[in-house]
């Protein structure tokens, strides 16, 4: 039954809004939303680690009171006492784990739900300022730091209360060995101190390093047929060879700042526990402490190795949750392009989409098409009429900024995209008509596609197993499939062969025959089949019409779209 309400007590719907000021308040505020759970893991780590504190007392009291003294009942007390403690211990250690490992995956799962919840409200603006290697490192290997540091709160509340009780019991019995405790754990932990900070920040640097190699790994693989096929593989391959070599030196550069901490993290404390049983020695030889507080003193010094490492360990899980927590909170500060939506939902028939900044008018309902001498303003139309960048555009008469369904109304498919892994079918059409998508796959002349993997073939990650041609026909189905209200197109078939683009153009406009439709493109075949022709030079409309009265009346429009090349 713990282990269910455990499992209930998880976060499963709002994470919360979380201080991202700093990394240390980052790990304040993750610890005060499961307040609750870190401080029974810390009482129950405060209780297992001081009965193992008392064991020491009760063994030496056995000694004393039972073997010394000859006295079997006293023996049997003490010895009842110390099963007790094992009893308290055992079941505390157990429960302090479940919780422990409660507060681990609570506080790993809860940046798991930020980080995707920011992926996904920043959208387009993500892969611009983080890479994907930064990202896969943050949902992989960052949050588990990160839930470590609060698995460790609870030993380390422990190990801390452990070793004050023994310098307390320490001090009853012999106030030197107790002023030797008191003042040794401090000086073990400011000599320790300093091998932290080159620690931490090689951490850091490794850390980066990984996440531009996870991106490099990303980008080979994404691009290994193109690759092949203009024979760079062995370069590429070479560079991330170089990249990993960098990896692995900082890897090993953070293994010796770590060796050292380790080194210091058994060494001292060492040091500490030798001089305690020596002490200990010659008190018991002076005839200052009693047999048995001599064996106690001794169970107390290799007692102190464990919260004494616990500590140690503490401080390096710390430092790696304050590296991973600052990786974090930089995805987090980041804010998307676009920060204003609005609330508007207006009904009635689709009316003219402007975009003021060009001058663009897309007239609903028809196939507008925009070509532009330098491919980069296209790409800006395209962005503001989808509302991916700031811009004053207005559809319907209304502000674009004012809608709250932009997403819903306005699609903008550029080569970017990706195919989703799964059936075909799916893919390419989660929720619509396999009529509406059969329709979509023809208009995109997909089909030879379809006939020869099938609706049901699996889809690989980006789907990989395409060519570049063959995705983006794909990935124009499945925009066609969306019937959106207005359709925006980027260079829909830059990657195909003149036929296939011949046979796209030809059936692109009555798929989308009624609704509104934008091309950026400077492909004479798409261009002469759209109903207007829009040419932007310097970010701004120059001329409109039809494709072959531009091409008579334009010159700048003629030398776009036919590379100089002689018009037939």
């Amino acid at each position: 039954m713990p282990s269910l309400q455990l499992v209930k007590s998880l976060p499963v719907a709002d994470p919360g809004t979380p201080d991202h000021r700093s990394p240390a308040r980052y790990l304040g505020w993750l610890a005060r939303t499961q307040a609750r759970s870190i401080i029974a893991g810390a009482l129950l780590g405060v209780v297992w680690m001081l009965s193992q504190a008392l064991m020491p007392a009760a063994i030496g009291r056995a000694i004393d009171a039972g073997v010394a003294a000859k006295d079997g009942t006293a023996l049997l007390t003490w010895a009842a006492v110390l099963a007790g403690l094992g009893a308290v211990q055992a079941a505390s250690g157990v429960t302090r784990h479940r919780f422990a490992v409660f507060n681990w995956l609570a506080a790993a799962y809860r940046t798991v739900q930020l980080v995707v919840r920011q992926s996904t409200r920043l959208g387009a603006t993500l892969p611009k300022r983080l890479s994907t290697g930064e990202v896969v490192s943050v949902g992989v290997a960052d949050v588990a730091h990160i839930g470590d540091a609060m698995d460790i709160l609870s030993r380390g509340s422990g190990a801390v209360v452990a070793i004050v009780a023994v310098a307390g019991i320490l001090l009853a019995a012999s106030p030197p060995l107790g002023l030797v405790v008191l003042i040794g754990v401090p000086v073990i932990l400011a000599v320790a101190a300093p091998l932290l900070r080159p620690y931490r920040e090689r951490e850091q640097r490794h850390r980066e390093l990984v996440g531009e190699l996870n991106s490099r790994a990303t980008d080979l693989v994404a691009g290994l047929r193109v690759l092949r096929g203009i024979g760079g593989e062995d370069l590429f391959a070479g560079r991330y060879r170089a990249e990993s070599q960098r990896v692995r030196q900082a890897g090993v550069n953070v293994a010796r700042a770590e060796s050292r901490l380790t080194g210091a993290e058994t060494l001292l404390p060492g040091l500490l526990i030798a001089l305690v049983t020596w002490l200990g020695a010659r008190f018991a030889a002076e005839g200052t402490i009693t047999p048995g507080e001599l064996v106690a003193f001794y169970g107390y010094a290799v007692f102190l190795i464990h919260p004494l490492k616990t500590i140690g360990e503490a401080a390096s899980k710390l430092t790696k949750a304050h590296v991973a927590a600052g990786r974090v909170i930089r995805l987090l500060d980041i804010e998307p392009e676009i920060r204003h939506t609005g609330t508007a939902r207006p009904d009635g028939p689709p009316g003219d989409l402007v975009d003021v900044a060009s001058g663009l008018v897309v007239r609903p309902g028809q196939l507008t098409a925009v070509a532009a001498s330098d491919p980069r303003d296209a790409q800006a139309v395209a962005d503001r009429l989808g509302r991916y960048a700031e811009g004053d555009v207005t559809y319907g008469g209304l502000p674009l900024r004012d809608f709250a369904d932009v997403r819903e109304r306005i699609l903008v498919a550029v080569n970017e995209d990706r195919l989703f892994s799964g059936p075909l079918h799916e893919s390419l059409s989660p929720a619509g008509s396999p009529a509406g998508l059969k329709a979509a796959v023809a208009a995109a002349n997909a089909e030879d596609i379809v006939e020869a993997v099938g609706w049901d073939a699996h889809v690989v990650e980006a789907g990989r197993e395409f060519s570049g041609g063959q995705q983006q026909r794909l990935r124009l189905a499945r925009a066609l499939a969306a019937d959106p209200e207005v359709l925006v197109l980027v260079e829909p078939t830059s990657a195909v062969d003149a036929h296939t683009e011949a046979r796209v153009a030809d059936r692109l406009a009555a798929a989308r025959a009624g609704r509104t439709t934008v091309v950026c493109t400077t492909s004479p075949l798409l261009l002469d089949r759209a109903d207007h022709v829009v040419f932007v030079d310097g970010g701004a409309v120059v001329a409109e019409g039809r494709h072959r009265g531009l091409l008579e009346t334009e010159p700048r429009y003629a030398a776009t779209v036919t590379r100089g090349e002689t018009v037939g």
